[in-house]
């Protein structure tokens, strides 16, 4: 086996859920639209050979980060559009109250990218909206989704 140096000296105490990465043709649209339309904000921004990345996630949860990692291949700026989250695929927001959806809805309505209007669906789904991020991708914001509480109460 050969010798390794750890580039970091802090590593998780176990295995966890760290992110999930999507394509960006253009990563500053995409990091403005996140930035404005959900609670994520900038944790790190990259350049390489190969092209940008950006770190995108919640600033209090230093640990146990969830992050979104948008990634723009300077291969990949030329040519087709990069496939999306399809057909049902989503991320989804758990927000704080109905009018946060119905803001976000509204927000959303007026910048172009609203897919879903606010809508009650029934149990664990809650009130929900839908809005398209600037590469197409469905980015889902509930109230009384009860993700949260069942974390909690199974976690605490």
């Amino acid at each position: 086996m050969s010798e390794t140096n750890d580039v970091y000296e802090l590593h998780p105490p176990r295995a966890r859920w760290t992110h999930i990465a999507l394509p960006s043709t253009d990563i500053d649209k995409s990091i403005a639209w996140y930035e404005k339309f959900t609670p994520l904000k900038l944790l790190d921004r990259r350049e390489d050979p190969d092209g940008y990345g950006a770190w995108l996630g919640h600033d209090d949860q230093g640990d146990k980060p969830f992050i979104l990692v948008l990634v723009s291949f300077f291969k990949d700026q030329d040519g087709p559009p990069q496939p999306i989250m399809a057909p049902f695929a989503h991320i989804g927001i758990e927000l704080t109250s109905r009018k946060a959806v119905e803001d976000t809805a509204a927000m959303g309505d007026a910048e172009g990218c609203l897919a879903w209007p606010p809508t009650d669906m029934p149990p664990p789904i809650g009130y929900i909206c839908a809005l398209k991020d600037p590469d197409g991708n469905m980015i889902e914001f509930s109230y009384d989704q009860g993700v949260y509480a069942k974390a909690k109460e199974v976690w605490g």
